[in-house]
């Protein structure tokens, strides 16, 4: 497997060094930023394949960095966010951030949930997954292969997360998850069970998929339960 190239961005010299140290335990390569103008350049300048963002940086913030980041790359973003910030934790996910752990954390955890999220990020661009043929529904067409997804034609921009998720619902067609179990599929980590992320994470799918994402025809809310993708495939 090739080498992870992780970033790490936060103006707290001790969280940066203690981030670098354990994930290079782990054999992954680790630049690390001060601030947001440091993030992006580094960005720039490196082929990444996951990165770490603090919300509160000095010269541009981590929800603008996060931003300009989604518009060049679908790579795993986890935001660090401070306990009282849960507005900010929403407006991160609503713009590209794929999870978010909350200051301060157990660094155990925190590396759990990298490797989960680099885990499931590989295997979608693994051989395991281009050999999978594309699936139509309706005018969405899921190329595995190429990890893109378009409608009548026109490709759309999803992020690995909003990759997955759709990934994981259309497998499932018809069948109702409750958004503990969607959490658990898609995210892959036994720390966090969040509502806030997979509401998010659906209503910006929506926003992209759906004809009217007010009135959704393939992912359907399930009141009282979760949610549900409804149609037949067309294709294998």
């Amino acid at each position: 497997m090739e080498e992870i190239h992780v970033l790490i961005a936060d103006d707290e010299k001790e969280i940066r060094d203690l981030v670098k140290k354990y994930l290079e335990q782990e054999k992954y390569q680790v630049d690390v930023a001060a601030d947001g103008e440091e993030a992006l350049r580094l960005f720039d300048q490196n082929k990444h394949n996951l990165i770490l963002l603090d919300l509160m940086m000095p010269k541009i913030d981590g929800i603008e960095v996060c931003r300009r980041l989604r518009n060049k790359t679908n790579i795993p973003i986890l935001m660090l966010t401070a306990k009282d910030q849960e507005v900010d934790k929403i407006v991160g996910l609503s713009i590209g951030a794929d999870d978010y752990i909350t200051k301060p954390f157990s660094i155990h955890e925190l590396v759990a949930r990298i490797k989960a999220h680099m885990r499931r990020f590989m295997v979608l661009g693994s051989d395991r997954s281009t050999q999978e043929a594309p699936i139509t529904y309706g005018s969405i067409t899921m190329d595995v292969k190429k990890y893109k997804v378009s409608k009548a034609g026109e490709e759309v921009f999803l992020t690995a997360k909003e990759f997955e998720l759709l990934k994981f619902l259309a497998s499932h067609p018809e069948q109702v998850f409750t958004k503990t179990q969607i959490f658990r599929n898609v995210w892959g980590t036994q720390y966090l069970e969040d509502d806030n992320t997979v509401m998010v994470h659906i209503r910006k799918l929506r926003k992209k998929i759906e004809d009217d994402p007010s009135n959704p025809k393939l992912i359907q809310t399930v009141w009282g339960i979760g949610y549900k993708f409804v149609g037949g495939s067309d294709g294998s």
